[in-house]
C-alpha cells in the first residue's frame, strides 16, 4: 500500500471517529422546547368582547424547558377599569390538550397544603386597577403522597414523554417523533372563564348579574434546536 493511499486512510477514520464523538455529544445534550403565549390571540378576544380596555391577561414563561418541566404557569389578570370588578371563575376554566382533545380543571396554586382536590374553589376577585398574580396549573400534574395524604405537582400541565413517547397508539408515537424532530408544533390553551360587574354601593343581592366572558389563551409548545442548550445560549 503506498503511502497516500496510507495517509487517507487513516484521515477517513479520523474523520469517522470525530463525527462519532460530535454525534455522542449532540446525544446526551437535554432536549429542550418552548412555549410561547399567543398574546394577540387574546387581545383581539378582549376586543371583540368589547372589555380590551378593562382586562389584560399575560403569563411569565422562561425561554426554554426540558420535556417534562412545565408543572405549572405563572398568570397575571389585570383590572385595568375604575369601576368594575372582575372574577376569576376557577371551577368553570378548564386546560384543554389538543393532540390529546383533553380537558382539565384548573387548579388555583395556594401556598395551603392541598390535601382534597374535589373542593370547590372559591372565585378570585380582582379590584379595580389592581392585577392579580397567581401560579395556576391542572388537575392531573398532582399525586398523592400515600405518608402525608398530601397532593403536590410531580406531573408536567402537557405531559409529552408519557402521552406520546410511551403511548400504546402508534399514531402518538410517529406526532412524537416528528415533534422532536422540529416538523410540528404542539398546542395547548386555558379556557379561562372571568365574570364583570359593577362596583356599586347598595347593590341588591341578585340584581345585576355579572356577565360571563370567556377567553381562550393558546399555547405553542416547540422543540428547540439541540444548540439552545449550549452554556452560551442559556441566557435567551
Amino acid at each position: 500500500m503506498r503511502a497516500g493511499d496510507n495517509n487517507l486512510l487513516i484521515l477517513t477514520f479520523y474523520i469517522i471517529g470525530i463525527s462519532y464523538t460530535i454525534n455522542r455529544m449532540i446525544e446526551s445534550i437535554d432536549d429542550k422546547i418552548n412555549f410561547s403565549f399567543g398574546k394577540a390571540s387574546v387581545d383581539e378576544q378582549l376586543k371583540k368582547q368589547e372589555i380590551f380596555d378593562d382586562v389584560g391577561i399575560s403569563f411569565k414563561l422562561s425561554p426554554t424547558y426540558g420535556l417534562d418541566d412545565l408543572k405549572e404557569v405563572l398568570m397575571f389578570v389585570e383590572n385595568k377599569s375604575k369601576n368594575l370588578a372582575v372574577y376569576v371563575d376557577w371551577d368553570n376554566s378548564s386546560i384543554v390538550i389538543e393532540h390529546s382533545k383533553q380537558s382539565m380543571r384548573v387548579i388555583r396554586k395556594s401556598p395551603d397544603i392541598t390535601r382534597d382536590l374535589a373542593v370547590p374553589q372559591t372565585p378570585s376577585l380582582v379590584a379595580p386597577q389592581k392585577t392579580l398574580t397567581i401560579a395556576i396549573t391542572s388537575e392531573n400534574t398532582f399525586e398523592r403522597d400515600k405518608e402525608t395524604g398530601t397532593y403536590n405537582t410531580k406531573k408536567p400541565i402537557v405531559d409529552i414523554v408519557g402521552g406520546l413517547q410511551k403511548s400504546p397508539v402508534k399514531a402518538n408515537r410517529i406526532k412524537f417523533k416528528k415533534f422532536m424532530n422540529e416538523e410540528i408544533t404542539l398546542e395547548f390553551s386555558l379556557q379561562l372563564v372571568l365574570r364583570l360587574s359593577e362596583v356599586r354601593v347598595g347593590l341588591a343581592p341578585g340584581q345585576n348579574k355579572p356577565p360571563m366572558c370567556i377567553v381562550n389563551c393558546p399555547f405553542t409548545i416547540k422543540k428547540l434546536p439541540w444548540t439552545y442548550a449550549l452554556p452560551w445560549n442559556k441566557k435567551r
